[in-house]
């Protein structure tokens, strides 16, 4: 098989990190995979641009809010141009154009591999009830909330501390009905309705990061616990567990819904309790710690791709220690001239 040219969505590795750079390195130590990666990126000032030891070439897409005909047509710009096999998208905002769009993208040969529609939706915080019964697992119990009257009323019924959170994006840690009635208001203001209250469970932060093919199967799964976050809330330190009760909802998470893509399940366990709190429909920020144990996500979607086996090992070692760090990158500003000037940037 010829050199699949790979771009990547996500490579926006600040302190709110994308998947992205992560999902570079883990294709590129796949040593069975004859790749090009193109690094996709939506701000000139995204560092995986300059980073030419991941990427062969760099290209700025028009944001998804704009419309699907600029950013396919970008697309396939980039595939009449330089060649483009496949897309691993790595972040919420742009899923729902690749999702809406993956059969004609495949028809113009361009591959992805993301959930359907009705897939992607059950990320909704609305929805994380009813998925938590199927997999049996618990949620924290959680209003709806569209009005002061509403929020006044979950306050009142859930206490306090609790959790305001957008039904898709933002959450906020509220410890008085005050904080409760300015983060209500600055998601409304962010985001609109509906506003979701949750009452806030007490445990350790486990999160599972897996992949799956569509029909069930999983594409590997790995358990890490939380030991050190940003102000953000974003991992900075962690360590891979095996938490059985936290392992078999993944597993059923697959085999109920026949997940196709990367996914995290981030969840609060107490004892053998697991709360779910959120599912994000794409691989993670902290993926590539998967792959530094054995377990290559993306390597594996790109097998699915190319109608390969994929490589599963059947475990892992718990008690590996993560540890993001920062690093400088110096490079010509040419090339940060040829990104604002072009929307390209070779390597």
């Amino acid at each position: 098989m010829s050199k699949w040219c790979v771009g990547i969505t996500g490579i926006n590795a600040v302190d709110n990190p994308g998947p992205g750079v992560g999902v570079a390195r883990s294709l590129l130590e796949a040593e069975d995979l004859d790749l090009k990666l193109y690094g996709l990126a939506y701000d000139a000032m995204d560092p995986g641009i300059y980073l030419n030891d991941l990427f062969e070439r760099s290209f700025l897409l028009p944001y998804p809010s704009g419309g699907q005909e600029a950013f396919l047509k970008r697309l396939y710009y980039i595939k009449q141009n330089y060649g483009l096999d496949a897309v691993i998208s790595n972040l919420d905002a742009e899923l729902p154009l690749i999702i809406k769009y993956q059969d004609e993208l495949k028809e113009n040969g361009i591959h992805t591999f993301v959930p359907d529609a009705e897939q992607f939706r059950l990320r909704g915080k609305d929805r994380l009830e009813e998925v938590a019964k199927t997999i049996g697992v618990k949620t924290p119990p959680s209003r709806v909330v569209t009005s002061y009257e509403d929020l006044n009323e979950a306050i009142e019924k859930l206490g306090l501390p609790l959790m305001v959170k957008g039904a898709f994006y933002k959450a906020y840690r509220a410890y008085t009905s005050q904080e409760a009635a300015g983060y209500y208001n600055k998601i409304v203001a962010e985001w609109g309705y509906p506003v979701i209250v949750q009452k806030s469970v007490s445990g350790e932060e486990l999160n599972v990061v897996g992949a799956g093919d569509g029909s069930g199967r999983s594409l590997g799964m790995v358990g890490i616990k939380k030991m050190w976050i940003t102000s953000l809330g974003k991992i900075w330190t962690g360590v891979t567990i095996k938490h059985r009760a936290m392992s078999d909802a993944a597993e059923k998470f697959l085999t109920e819904y026949k997940w196709k893509g990367g996914f995290e399940l981030e969840c609060i366990v107490e004892g053998d309790t697991v709360y779910l709190i959120e599912i994000n429909p794409r691989l993670p920020a902290w993926s590539y710690f998967a792959t530094g144990v054995g377990i290559n996500l993306p390597a594996n979607i790109i097998r699915c791709l190319q109608g390969r086996e994929p490589d599963i090992p059947d475990d892992y070692d718990a008690g590996k220690l993560y540890v993001r760090y920062t690093w400088e990158t110096i490079t010509e500003m040419t090339a940060f001239q040829n990104m604002t000037t072009r929307g390209e940037n070779p390597k």
